[in-house]
């Protein structure tokens, strides 16, 4: 017997309360700016300036003990990461201590440096330490400049990759949901004061794709429905398509939930604010795809005019069992 998340065949009425949907997400795109602009984010290293340091030990590297006597120095963001490397021999236990500008300096001073390597050194009396990097405020704000351009670039490509495929309402819908999974992230990172850094870049990037993904696979039965019921109402056809795809969006989101959590509980801290944006982002992707982009293009409205035969349309996945 097979588990079934959600039956096979569904009615809900996606549309009944659109209203409601709408003005929910709008509430909280206006508590997610507020929050922005009150309170900022909790940027990390990368776009805050900062020293790495990669150390080396026979010993294995104990995370939670290097940061226990980084701690007591006060020194504020600081990262630590075991690497791991293939080529790295039994004895080679490698570690980046990354540590953030202090006091709006260029670099974290050599007197500061020393303390660190002091206090690893209770630690770890054989530790080694191979390189330090600093990275200054000038580098850090082009990194914020190059992340708000790639993501962008990102919802830009979508736009139009959306608008060739399908209709501009289409691409209104895509877009508009992708922005609001993007703010409602970012809102709260900034409420949390989660550590905001290259990592969660990549995150929202992937969430860009994730929500996409939904939204595309529920526009592609929308325009085979419209196609096959020429006279239903566009609401009737929507609501149909969505239903149809129900099954493979709760399916989707639901596995990719419990290898997210596996991660963010297992994983460790290094990847859990990375792991932490990826949840929340396919939750509200998982909601932008049925309630948000479908409502917009249902308010926009479609032209009917579908006298040419569509040969790509439809996706064979879209009726897995959940």
């Amino acid at each position: 017997m097979r588990l079934k998340l959600v039956p096979q065949e569904t009615s809900f009425d996606f549309f009944t309360r659109w209203r409601l949907w709408l003005g929910i997400s709008g509430v909280l795109i206006v508590l997610a700016l507020v929050s922005f602009m009150v309170r900022g984010l909790n940027y990390g290293i990368d776009f805050r300036g900062g020293t790495t340091i990669r150390t080396e030990s026979a010993q294995t590297v104990d995370v939670a003990e290097y940061r226990a006597a980084l701690d007591e120095l006060g020194l504020g963001d600081v990262t630590i990461s075991e690497v791991f490397d293939p080529s790295f021999g039994p004895g080679k236990n490698v570690a980046m201590v990354r540590i953030q500008a202090q006091d709006e300096q260029e670099a974290v001073t050599p007197q500061v440096i020393a303390q660190v390597e002091a206090a690893l050194q209770q630690v770890s009396p054989d530790i080694k330490f191979i390189s330090v990097e600093s990275v200054g405020p000038k580098v850090s704000g082009e990194l914020i400049q190059t992340a708000i351009l790639a993501v962008g670039l990102a919802l830009a490509a979508v736009l139009v990759y959306i608008w060739l495929r399908f209709e501009w309402q289409f691409a209104a819908g895509a877009v508009l949901a992708l922005a609001h999974d993007v703010i409602l992230t970012i809102g709260v990172f900034s409420e949390l004061q989660i550590r905001f850094d290259l990592a969660i870049i990549a995150a929202l990037l992937t969430i860009v794709g994730y929500s996409l993904n939904d939204t595309v696979v529920v526009f592609d039965r929308v325009r085979e429905n419209l196609r096959k019921y020429k006279t239903k109402p566009l609401a009737e056809v929507m609501n149909l398509s969505i239903n149809e795809t129900l099954s493979r969006t709760v399916m989707t989101s639901v596995t990719t939930l419990l290898a997210l959590l596996s991660l963010y509980f297992l994983g460790g801290d290094v990847i859990r604010g990375f792991v932490f944006a990826m949840i929340w982002g396919v939750i509200v992707g998982t909601y932008s795809s049925v309630f948000i982009a479908s409502t917009i293009v249902l308010w926009l409205g479609i032209k009917r005019d579908w006298s040419k035969p569509d040969k790509t349309g439809g996706n064979q996945f879209a009726n897995v069992d959940a």
